[in-house]
């Protein structure tokens, strides 16, 4: 049975930043974040493939950093600079995709954890 953890989740205001962290219990070729929002629909927003390949949606371009620690079994997502719509319930999948179909389009994908809710007031 796969199982992730996620945690990191918390209360900032508006500019201020969260590393979330998500454990996986076995190694797969991409994995990502993707969250919901109360009455929106799920939004993959970065993925990172075996060879450190990253690809972000536009939402969080530039503000967000996805990175997998070396063993492969753990993903990180650095967010900076938060605004109110990033508020959300974020979750952590993993999946067995290589290339350009490790992609935030594809999520959520494979397996997913509980999640972990970030809340970003103005």
């Amino acid at each position: 049975q796969v199982y992730l953890v996620e945690s990191g989740g918390g209360s900032v205001q508006a500019g201020g930043s969260l590393r979330l962290s998500c454990t996986c219990s076995s190694s797969y070729s991409c994995m990502g974040w993707f969250r919901q929002a109360p009455g929106k629909e799920r939004e993959g927003i970065a993925t990172s493939d075996s060879y450190r390949t990253t690809r972000y949606t536009d939402s969080v371009e530039g503000r967000f950093t996805i990175s997998r620690a070396n063993d492969g079994y753990t993903l990180y997502l650095q967010m900076n600079t938060l605004q109110p719509e990033d508020t959300a319930m974020y979750y952590c999948a993993a999946g067995p995709y290589i290339g350009s179909s490790c992609a935030p389009g594809r999520l959520p994908f494979g397996y997913w954890g509980q999640g972990t809710q970030v809340s970003v007031s103005s």
